[in-house]
């Protein structure tokens, strides 16, 4: 078992640097906004702190709860989260746009559905 209170700020935490990634990137149209002004380049790197700091969330929560929650939730890819948390952070150098756009389009929309179902089912307990 596990800390509910502990785990249910982790995930609020989660949802939070989803809400950024969101607002960070509302204004990117595609790939080129982002790589070829100044500004969207900041945007980047915006973004990129804001994965690291999901990718080192989603860790600590599965720590928290023993590997034992996010199996439970098998629609976010969350070795992957944690994975690009680890490749922005000791990798940034070799950080592959493609694959943060996609991420920021595709994948961060459905996590935040699935993030704010877990908190609704640990509210439910």
């Amino acid at each position: 078992m596990f800390d509910q209170e502990i785990v249910m700020d982790s995930l609020l935490k989660i949802r939070k640097a989803i809400e950024t990634i969101e607002e960070r990137s509302a204004v990117i149209s595609d790939l080129n906004a982002l790589l070829c002004t100044p500004n969207g380049m900041m945007r980047i790197d915006a973004i990129c702190m804001n994965l690291i700091a999901l990718g080192e969330a989603v860790k600590g929560l599965d720590k928290q709860t023993h590997g034992e929650l996010l199996p439970k939730y098998p629609e976010v890819y969350w070795s992957g989260v944690m994975r690009m948390r680890d490749k922005i952070a000791h990798h940034y150098f070799e950080i592959d746009t493609d694959v943060v756009f996609r991420t920021i389009q595709e994948d961060i929309p459905q996590m935040k559905v699935v993030v704010d179902k877990i908190i609704y089912d640990l509210n439910e307990k």
